[in-house]
């Protein structure tokens, strides 16, 4: 019996069967949710460490003072609703953690290969507090840069000394590793695990920085002595294509294994923002295909990442770098459905112009990509003393909390329901955390007022909180300064998120 006839002879003795009711009726509808979603959007900013843009504020500051201004930074996250830090642990092949990898940074100390007086590790430090704030901490490094023209004297631990074999001297005064040799990839895979094994990490970033910009070396990169190796070894690509081959294999590898480890870890990567000119048709610049060999859209494509943050840091209405054009064109690339978090460069304008052009960015993210928005802000800097630009924020787009996106094609399983008990007093419901589940991101409470939604994040530490029992909803008036009209708690529902991004069943407190 040819298919179509079946279906219809299925669907009519369905019809009979079910005392005439329609098909319809009998499939099971999803049913709605009793307390609204909450808002889920990454909300980023990058903190770099390189020559001390952004943190600590110079090299050698006392630990006090350093960790103050680390603290600085993500309470101004917490407080614009932010959700996520980027934070620069590795500026050139060097640490702002505890290795045996590599020596301690120079922009920490002041002194390469010295750690911290009084000692403390920064990036554990800048996990705690921004995990007490229900800020991601994702840790950003540059896999190839070996030093920096800013990063000091080059001292006896440094690769330059250590590794001589693995890089390259840079006409502009960088040091560089070679791509190309398999002894730089290991040893940077190497410094990414230790990294993942050792911390709890939110995620894993990688920059813009491959092989390096043409500006910082007159000529072609200097691995003649590995090209002419793989040649005689019979290899057959083309320059250009054995470079690109080298670069997408470690990146297949560092995903790769960052998956087998612990797979909650986000892996992302922030290419510069133009893959290659003329893609799509109206797009002029630089090309990063040929110049810096890095195949972004090849990455993307083969979803060897978990977020992709193209460096769009141009204008919405500059014609040949487009903000809008370019985001679509690299979400249409988006063959694996992975997340994609644009960079938008906010200290490029000042004054409104700056605060059109953030907001504007922002909700056209949210219509090219409304299952997964997001966007990263270069870097934090633009928002520090900036009242005007985080008074737009927190009016606008930023004016309620959100949570990061879920990993939904790495699990699909939802958590189980939190246990709580509950003890309701007379400004108070004041909620017990039975049993803590594992991998546990955040707590999210949904309460109700009468016919408006509270919704609130919970950091994962806290065992107890308590939710008010009224909301005001008129100011209280000279006349009559001990009142006020409010909303009495009428629902309060609990969830919680994992790792991967996904909520719990709800529990609902009864009171």
């Amino acid at each position: 019996m040819p298919k179509k006839r079946t279906l219809v002879f299925f669907l009519t003795s369905l019809f009979i069967y079910s005392g005439c009711q329609p098909v319809k009726n009998l499939l099971k509808k999803p049913q709605p949710k009793e307390f609204p979603q909450v808002q889920r959007e990454f909300r980023a900013a990058w903190v770099a460490t390189v020559a001390n843009i952004n943190w600590p504020s110079a090299p050698g500051l006392p630990v006090e003072q350093q960790q103050e201004e680390a603290i600085q930074l993500l309470d101004l996250l917490q407080r614009n609703n932010f959700n996520a830090v980027i934070f620069q642990v590795r500026p050139q092949a060097d640490a702002l953690y505890k290795s045996t990898l590599e020596p301690w940074s120079y922009y920490l100390t002041g002194e390469q290969g010295v750690a911290p007086d009084p000692y403390y590790d920064p990036l554990s430090f800048w996990i705690e507090e921004a995990h007490k704030r229900n800020l991601e901490l994702h840790v950003w490094l540059n896999p190839y840069r070996a030093h920096h023209t800013t990063g000091g004297l080059i001292s006896e631990s440094s690769v330059v000394n250590t590794k001589s074999e693995l890089v390259k001297e840079l006409d502009s005064g960088y040091w560089w590793f070679d791509p190309s040799l398999k002894a730089t990839q290991d040893h940077s895979h190497a410094v990414v695990m230790d990294i993942v094994k050792r911390y709890d990490i939110d995620g894993v970033h990688f920059d813009d920085y491959f092989y390096p910009y043409p500006s910082y070396h007159n000529g072609d990169f200097p691995d003649d002595e590995s090209w002419e190796a793989y040649q005689k070894s019979g290899g057959k690509l083309s320059r250009g294509d054995w470079r690109r081959k080298a670069v997408d294999d470690f990146i297949e590898r560092v995903y790769r294994s960052i998956k087998e480890e612990k797979p909650y870890v986000r892996f992302g990567i922030s290419p510069f923002g133009i893959w290659r000119p003329g893609h799509p048709n109206s797009i002029e610049g630089f090309d990063q295909y040929e110049e810096l060999y890095a195949d972004a859209k090849k990455w993307l494509n083969e979803g060897w990442v978990d977020y992709f943050t193209p460096q769009l840091y141009w204008p919405v209405n500059q014609v040949p770098q487009s903000f809008p054009v370019l985001l679509n064109w690299w979400d249409e690339q988006n063959y694996k459905d992975r997340d994609v978090w644009p960079g938008m460069s906010i200290g490029r304008f000042q004054g409104n112009q700056q605060i059109d052009e953030v907001l504007n960015q922002i909700m056209i993210t949210r219509g090219i990509t409304p299952k997964s928005p997001g966007t990263v802000h270069w870097s934090i800097e633009p928002l520090v003393g900036n009242d005007s630009l985080q008074q737009a924020l927190q009016n606008t787009v930023y004016a309620e909390q959100a949570v990061v996106p879920p990993m939904d094609w790495l699990s699909n399983r939802v958590p189980k329901k939190p246990e709580v008990n509950s003890t309701l007093s007379t400004n108070y419901l004041e909620v017990s955390i039975q049993k803590k589940p594992e991998e546990i991101d955040h707590w999210t409470i949904y309460a109700k007022y009468g016919n408006r939604w509270k919704i609130r994040k919970v950091n994962k530490f806290t065992d107890h909180f308590k939710v008010t029992a009224y909301i005001p909803v008129s100011p209280s008036t000279e006349e009559s300064p001990h009142f006020q009209k409010v909303h009495i708690l009428d629902e309060v529902f609990v969830t919680y998120q994992n790792r991967y991004g996904l909520e719990s069943e709800a529990t609902k407190i009864t009171f």
